[in-house]
């Protein structure tokens, strides 16, 4: 079957294979009988073979009618999900956002109640897929990023400056706080980002620290690092946008005694001039308000 049937003769087909009748997919798909046998006539001259053999006064599937079957259904679903999904993208209160992992389950989560009340009928659709860089007003409305991006027509701004804070689960934190930070180490140990053993900034601050502190544990995903100071297995350098979430509800805290180290800048990123809705444009302004970069 060099050529694929037409949509149309496929859906004859379909309907007459889950019925098991001609007569009945003709009702079904309102059509004449003929018609529909007119259509499986195409499709099996097409593939070269006979896809429904007669049973008493319905039909059944061949061998080769069942793989098309399969074929047609796998099809279906994905045609009936890309429908579903350009459905949910002309939902007028959606807005599509795009952020790392850190700054959206960090940052944005604690915030999403606070800016829904600022705009009830808001349906966020919130990624945290960074090869989505291209802002199309379909697939992403707001882009969050450690860059600008390299496109056109774009109004990009300083939005986030992130730094480095030594961070502790709250219970840890409280018997910190009752000593100097040189006698941490024989009350908790210390967690480890790979990559921070060998950064020009965070490495020169950890080569100090392994010093007196037993070395617990190396993550090489900030998340690993998070959770485990979150279960109170020691104390680590953490990005603060990624701890922002425990630090706002109080299970995490700021430990005191070490100077922090700068971070990344983060960047937000729409589309110049009018968004597509009102309400792209109210969660940018919202989000612009809620900038530490003055």
């Amino acid at each position: 079957m060099n050529r694929i049937p037409s949509l149309k003769l496929l859906m004859g087909f379909e309907a007459a294979a889950r019925l098991g009748s001609f007569a009945r997919a003709a009702d079904e798909l309102c059509l004449s009988q003929s018609a529909i046998s007119h259509q499986i006539s195409q499709i099996e001259a097409q593939a070269g073979q006979p896809l429904f053999r007669r049973v008493g006064r319905g039909v059944e599937l061949t061998v080769a009618g069942e793989v098309l079957q399969r074929t047609v259904l796998r099809s279906l679903d994905t045609l009936r999900s890309g429908m579903s999904r350009i459905a949910t993208y002309l939902d007028p209160g959606l807005v599509a956002v795009v952020c790392p992992s850190p700054i959206l389950q960090g940052w944005l989560q604690p915030r999403l109640d606070a800016l829904q009340q600022q705009i009830p009928d808001l349906c966020p659709l919130l990624s945290s897929d960074e090869t989505a860089r291209f802002i199309d007003e379909i697939d992403v409305d707001i882009a969050i990023g450690s860059r600008p991006l390299d496109q056109e027509g774009l109004l990009q701004l300083p939005f986030l400056q992130d730094e480095w804070v030594m961070v502790a689960s709250a219970t840890i934190a409280e018997k910190l706080i009752l000593h100097p930070a040189n006698h941490h180490c024989d009350i908790t140990s210390l967690i480890c980002l790979e990559n921070h053993l060998t950064g020009e900034k965070t490495g020169a601050l950890l080569a100090t620290l392994l010093q007196r502190f037993r070395l617990s544990a190396i993550y090489d995903d900030q998340s690993g690092v998070l959770d485990a100071v979150r279960r109170g297995r020691g104390i680590a350098l953490l990005s603060r946008l990624a701890a922002d979430s425990g630090l706002q509800d109080g299970t995490l805290a700021v430990v005191a005694g070490y100077t922090p180290l700068s971070g990344q800048t983060f960047w937000l990123s729409r589309v110049v001039g009018e968004a597509r809705s009102s309400q792209v444009m109210a969660v940018f302004a919202w989000l612009q308000q809620q900038s530490n970069i003055s």
